[in-house]
Order: structure tokens, then sequence, then C-alpha cells
């Protein structure tokens, strides 16, 4: 009896750990890709301030203000709203009912075409709006010149995140690589020729950024059309993207306020850094800080989408057992790379600085503030990833109450105490980035310990009782 108890134990561990390993693989697989999308799709804005930055430095100044308030009235919003379809993709795939994912994307890209027109009034404006802010007057008007012509890339923007969404919530990636890849290709001499050979300068940098949009979207659109992937998740457009509009809404909101609270407190930080002391010094140390953070933020964003896939999916299949554990894999993924990005950091702090600056102050400083900054990547990588959760599970309105909390009643004002009241100068507002990450990591981790997942799985199936798939 005891050798067949034994024998029944080894076999129970040896299936738990195929299950563990299986899920293991099926997460890199999907991260990999999307950290390679994430990076791609940011070097196509970089390359564009990049070209300008050889028309002077006015140019540089209002290609890189006006790409700054672009991301802030514009990109992040749609973004944002974008992560409803985490919810609504993804546990439609689990649950079988493949052809709303195509429904879903076209609601999707009604209510951003919709919000994509108010933005574009903001972008005409550009200049004087800075102007109203009391900004340099030369450069708001490069800024503003900048914005206007990088209009219709607002509404590709908003399309090209529908369809990125609408794929890797059916675990579809590796064709956002290629199509990514092949945009940024064409995207170097497209801005080359607008910017320096046409005569459009500065304006032609951010043309070449539309430009680039569409391309990516109209690959996308094609490889939607013409896959077999996607013949059971794309029938065509349908009259029932204009229907159910206030549901979508309802977490499409939450979804872009997540996402915009947290964006506009970092470029908040930005600015109050221009009231230090020495306000050049202050601010060049804070703007390296937050752009290295960014760089690992393209990989913690990808396993966000990992953790949002695989939840939304497995809720939408009614395995809540299969939704925890990818939670728990996913825990120890986050955990690995977020110890190992801030160790090399910390590591390399004594030439890090070197890579942004010959000033040997600056250098000095972005060594001292180093440590605080690879701190902050630990609590960035967890509680990105436990907001890749909520967005899973649907509760983003929790997420945005969440974020507005962590980050403006105690990340900033934080930040403002420890900078000028105890005289931390940057490092206070490192500190306060800190202890907003703190916070919302404690709050969104209370969030997943708390939830029901069996609860969350009979809802999502709940979602789609009375809808019946297309047959194939």
């Amino acid at each position: 009896m005891d050798s067949s108890g034994n024998q029944t134990s080894i076999l129970t561990m040896e299936k738990k750990k195929g299950i563990v390993i299986a899920e293991l693989k099926k997460q890199l697989w999907l991260a990999g890709p999307l950290v390679s999308v994430n990076i791609l799709l940011f070097c196509v804005q970089m390359i564009s301030v990049m070209f300008v930055g050889h028309l002077g430095e006015l140019a540089l100044a209002g290609a890189s203000l006006a790409t700054s308030f672009a991301g802030v009235t514009g990109f992040s919003v749609l973004l944002g709203m974008s992560c409803a379809l985490d919810t609504f993709c993804g546990q439609a795939f689990g649950a079988k009912q493949y052809h709303m994912l195509g429904v879903y994307m076209q609601r999707a890209m009604i209510i951003l075409s919709t919000v994509s027109i108010p933005i574009m009034f903001i972008w005409a404006y550009t200049g004087k709006i800075l102007l109203l802010f009391k900004q340099n007057q030369e450069i708001s008007v490069e800024a503003g010149v900048y914005a206007r012509w990088l209009i219709p890339s607002i509404f590709a923007f908003g399309f090209l995140q529908c369809k990125m969404k609408f794929l890797q919530t059916q675990n579809t990636v590796f064709p956002m690589v290629v199509t990514s890849g092949v945009t940024l290709l064409f995207h170097v001499p497209v801005c080359w020729v607008l910017v320096f050979k046409s005569g459009l300068g500065i304006r032609g940098a951010a043309l070449a950024n539309s430009f680039s949009y569409w391309i990516n979207v109209i690959l996308l659109a094609v490889y939607v059309k013409m896959s077999p992937t996607c013949k059971n998740t794309w029938n065509g457009f349908s009259k029932d993207a204009f229907s159910d509009i206030l549901s979508f809404l309802k977490l499409a909101v939450p979804s872009a306020m997540m996402v915009c609270l947290e964006f506009w407190s970092f470029e908040m930080l930005v600015l109050i850094a221009g009231l230090l002391p020495n306000p050049k010094l202050q601010t060049s140390i804070l703007s390296i800080s937050l752009n290295t953070l960014s760089i690992e933020y393209m990989v913690v964003l990808a396993l966000s989408s990992v953790m949002s896939i695989r939840v939304s999916n497995e809720l939408g299949a009614e395995r809540p057992r299969a939704a925890r554990l990818a939670v728990s894999v996913m825990m120890l993924i986050v955990a690995i790379e977020s110890i190992a990005s801030s160790l090399t950091l910390f590591f390399l702090r004594n030439v890090w600085g070197n890579l942004y600056s010959n000033e040997i102050e600056v250098i000095k400083h972005v060594a001292l503030i180093t440590p605080l900054l690879a701190a902050s990547m630990i609590l960035d990588g967890f509680q990105c990833t436990l907001s890749g959760i909520v967005r899973g599970i649907g509760k983003q309105k929790i997420g945005a109450y969440i974020n507005l909390g962590a980050y403006y009643i105690v990340g900033l004002p934080c930040g403002i105490l420890f900078a000028f009241v105890l005289h931390l100068k940057g490092k206070g507002l490192m500190l306060g980035i800190i202890s907003a990450l703190f916070v919302q990591l404690m709050l969104l981790t209370m969030v997943t310990l708390f939830t029901n997942w069996e609860k969350e799985a009979k809802k999502a199936g709940a979602r789609f009782d009375s809808l019946s798939e297309i047959p194939t």
C-alpha cells in the first residue's frame, strides 16, 4: 500500500510539474515577440526625433516637446482605452466565441476614432496651448508645427493598438513582430527623404511617423484578412460593432485612466524637476532616470500583456485553476527578470551616465541615483504585471482608483516633500516614484490575493452565455 501510495504521489508531482513547465513555455513564447514589438514601435518615434536632432537644437527641442505633449494628450489615452480589449477579446477567445473578437475590435476602432477627433483639435493648437503654460515661445512654435503634422498618426495609432490587441489575445504574436520590423525598416529611409530631401524638415519627421503607423496598420489588416489563423475571429464588418457601446466604455474609460494617471505623473515630475535649484542638472538626471525606466518598461509591459492574455483566456474558458497557475508562473518570471535587470544596472552605475552625457557632474549624480532606479525596476516589474491581471479580470475601475491614490495622493506629494522640504532634490523625486510604486504594488497585490477566481470565471462565462458561436 505504501509503495502504491508513493508511486501515485510521484505521478501526481510529475503531472503538476509538467503543467507548470507547459505554462512557462506558453508565457515565454508570448513574451519574447511582444518585447520585440514594444521596442520596434518605440524606435519609430525615437528615430524621428533623432533625425530632427540633425536640424539643430531648436528643432530638436520642439520635436521633443511635441512628442511629450502628444504622448500626454493623445497616445496614452488611446493606448489605455484599447486595453479594454484585453478583457473582452481575451475572454471571448477563451470562451471560444471567436467571432466576437472581430466585433469587439471593430467596436474599439469606432470608439477610438471618435475620441481621436477632439485630440486632433488639441494637437492643431499645440503651440498656443504650450504658450499658455509659459513655455519658451520659439520652442512652442516648433512644437506646434511638429504636432500639427503628427495629426494623421493619431487615427493610425488607435487602429494599430486595436489590431494588435485583437491578435495577441488569440495568442498570435509573431506576425506583429514581422510587420513592426518591416515598418521600422521603411521608416528610416522615409524619414531621411522627408526630413532632408523634400525640404519639409521637422514637418517631414512628423509625417514619417504617420506614414509608418499607417503602413503597420495596413500590413496587419492584410494579415487578418488573408491568414487562415484569423478565419474564425474575423468575419468581415458587422453592424454589431455599433451596439453595446456603453458596456465597452465602462471598461475603456477606466482602462485609459489606469494608463494615463501613471503616465501623466511621470511627466509632471519632469516639470517639477525644472523648479529645483540647478534645474538643468536636476532635469537631466531625472530625464536619464525616466529614460532608463522606459527601456525596462518595454520588457515589463510585454509581461503585463502576457499576463492579461493568459488570465482572460483561462477565465473565458471557465478554468479558474489555470488562471491562478498562470499568475503564479508569471510572478516567478517577473521576479527573475526584474532582479536581473536591477542588479545589472546597479553594477553598471558608474558607467551608465556616460551613455547619456559627457558632463562629469551628471555622470556622478546618475551613479548616486542608480540604486533608487534599481529598486524602482523591481517594484515596477511586479506592479505592471499585477496590472495585467486586473485587465485580464476586467477590474480596470479598481485599477484606476489604485493608480489615482498611489501617484497623486502618495507619490507626487512625497516627491515634493523629499525634494523641496528635505532638500533631497532629484533623489527626492525618485523617492516619490518609489513611494507610489510601493503603494500601487501593495494594493494590486491585495486585489489579486482577494480575487475569487471561481466567481470571476463564472462572470466571464456569463458574458457570452447569450451568444452563439458562428459555425466553422
